[in-house]
């Protein structure tokens, strides 16, 4: 198993380029679509069901904590893009301090999380997962937060769903999102 390296990732991400496995095959394809999902990171409203559950504090969130645990379970699903290069290829990249993860957790235990790469003021969210209701929307609410927080400037859905719709995700062209992109990754002192 030849895993991606962690200076093709940073290279890919930095020039638009995100890799996902192929879910027949398992080979490992490049996308840079065309419009782009992106969250409009300082724009972007909790609905004010998910400020009431925001606010009660149900879940207990951490940052970096179980990332591998994030990965699996994001991976874990009938049809995932997600397979055992990218799991390593990206607990490599956790390692090196350029992936990270939001955990939710009930009672002690993980029930929901994302996780994504983060270079410069860029955030790429890869994906999440939910095994109790909100748990993986109030990880994405805290991550904006954090990000915010930290001077971030873009914060890249990549392709838009139905669930990043209703989590406020628009799409752009190619073109302007390029110019986002190449000014986030030259902020090289925003950090996580």
């Amino acid at each position: 198993m030849k895993l991606l390296s962690p200076e093709v990732l940073i290279f890919a991400y930095s020039n638009s380029f995100f890799p996902m496995a192929n879910s027949l095959t398992g080979k490992i394809e490049w996308y840079s679509p065309d419009p782009r999902a992106i969250f409009p990171l300082y724009d972007l409203k909790p609905s004010h069901s998910t400020k009431q559950i925001l606010k009660k504090k149900i879940f207990e969130v951490r940052f970096d904590t179980c990332f591998e645990d994030v990965i699996r379970n994001c991976a874990n699903r009938i049809d995932s893009w997600i397979n055992d290069i990218l799991i390593d290829s990206y607990i490599n990249l956790f390692h090196l301090g350029f992936a990270h993860s939001v955990e939710t957790f009930l009672d002690g235990d993980l029930v929901g999380g994302l996780y994504g790469v983060s270079i410069g003021a860029a955030f790429f969210g890869e994906s999440m997962f939910s095994f109790v209701s909100n748990a993986s929307k109030v990880a994405f609410y805290h991550l904006v937060e954090h990000l915010k927080s930290r001077g971030f400037i873009l914060l890249d859905s990549q392709f838009i769903n139905e669930h990043t719709r209703l989590l406020g995700a628009i799409e752009i062209p190619r073109r302007k999102y390029l110019e986002i992109l190449k000014l986030a990754i030259s902020l090289r002192n925003v950090r996580f």
